[in-house]
């Protein structure tokens, strides 16, 4: 079985490190934020070129919290894409605010920045671009449309750590970055994690208080707050895990480049990496529009797959309240219906590439061979 992604193999060959920077926690008995994780906000927030780091217990929590940083609440709109994972989406209900979607660019699967003014009402009051799959959204006119109506730019960088644009690091861009450090993730904590990266001293004071019941000192709360706080274990794991990341990162480059060579010419829709950006690779899907066969067919030879993802956001029966209709994202809807995730990870070898391939490219032959043959009928 070639899996969709080997955590275990990751694990065993960092095994001793890891295993000591656990010990070193129950040593210390510093369960609950504590000296590893201050460590790692800063080592994080240096890696993603941003002066602060503040580090919460998953990723949708750092987006809410940045959200909440920036001033949104009720009655106020946040301008995002259907085509993320629900929590970019859910994060902004969170706040009371209301998303408003702007679709995708269909080749890089990340925000349309064309049509995002359109968007912008006088009830907007930020921007999420979503860094899908590990590639950043064209930030360079996004960030100046924020500008012209003075509008705070958030960044979901939950799937690209590490990625870049035009030579800068996600993280240094907008006014506040968001990452994941869920199991699965480039840089994956062993359970939980998150954090908001920033420049903006302020915003990263309201985060902390937020982050820990509102709390400026202990005790003396001075925000509502939540118990958002990033656990000692996940910060001394990632600390451990981020010293591979680059290797890791131009690993999983190597393996994308491999499946594209192997895909050239055959018919098969592989990813599309902007000249803008540096693409991490979170995510290679392909494109298909006979997906549940091909992903029952890979199955039935040993080959794991995944969708991300399945249903736009705008179209989930959670959102039904937003008042949206099927064909008013029609890009997004087209990736929801198409998108088919091939094994990626660092410890993919080229062998299973090679394999994963073969198998993508007799489906697609037959699926030409089979267009061919209905159309000379």
């Amino acid at each position: 079985m070639i899996p969709f992604v080997d955590l275990k193999s990751q694990y065993l060959s960092i095994k001793p490190e890891v295993d000591a920077a656990i010990q070193g926690v129950l040593d210390s008995c510093a369960f609950t934020l504590g000296p590893e994780v201050v460590a790692f906000e800063k080592e994080f927030a240096a890696y993603s070129g941003a002066d602060i780091g503040v580090a919460v217990n998953t990723g949708t929590s750092a987006l809410h919290l940045a959200l909440l940083a920036a001033g949104v609440g009720r009655g106020d709109e946040v301008i995002t894409v259907p085509f993320t994972f629900v929590a970019t989406v859910s994060a902004i209900d969170y706040t009371g605010a209301t998303p408003v979607f702007v679709d995708i660019d269909p080749a890089t699967f990340t925000m349309d920045v064309t049509q995002l003014e359109a968007a912008i009402t006088g009830k907007t009051k930020a921007i999420i671009p979503v860094s899908l799959y590990g590639q950043p959204a064209d930030m360079g006119p996004l960030l100046e449309i924020a500008k012209k109506h003075g509008l705070v730019v958030i960044e979901d960088a939950c799937q690209a750590h590490g990625a870049e644009y035009k030579g800068q690091r996600s993280g240094s861009l907008a006014d506040m970055t968001c990452f994941s450090f869920y199991p699965g993730k480039n840089l994956g904590a062993y359970g939980e994690g998150g954090m908001v990266v920033t420049n903006n001293a302020e915003y990263a004071r309201t985060i902390r208080m937020l982050r820990d019941w509102g709390a400026e000192k202990k005790y003396h709360h001075v925000l509502k707050g939540y118990n958002f706080r990033m656990e000692g274990m996940q910060g001394a794991v990632l600390r451990v895990k981020l010293r591979y990341l680059e290797g890791w990162t131009e690993a999983r480059r190597t393996a994308a480049a491999h499946y594209d060579r192997l895909f050239e010419g055959t018919g098969v829709v592989s990813p599309k990496a902007a000249s803008y950006s540096r693409h991490v690779y979170h995510i290679y899907a392909v494109r298909t529009r006979n997906r549940q066969a091909w992903q029952d067919a890979l199955l039935a030879q040993g080959i794991q797959t995944g969708i991300h993802y399945p249903t736009p956001v705008h179209l989930l029966p959670a959102f039904a309240d937003l008042g949206y209709k099927a064909g008013q994202f029609p890009h997004s809807e087209q990736a929801a219906n198409e998108v088919l995730s091939l094994p990626m990870f660092p410890e993919l070898t080229a062998a299973q590439r090679e394999e994963v391939a073969r198998a993508v490219v007799n489906l697609a032959g037959g699926e030409i061979a089979s267009a061919s043959s209905a159309k000379a009928l």
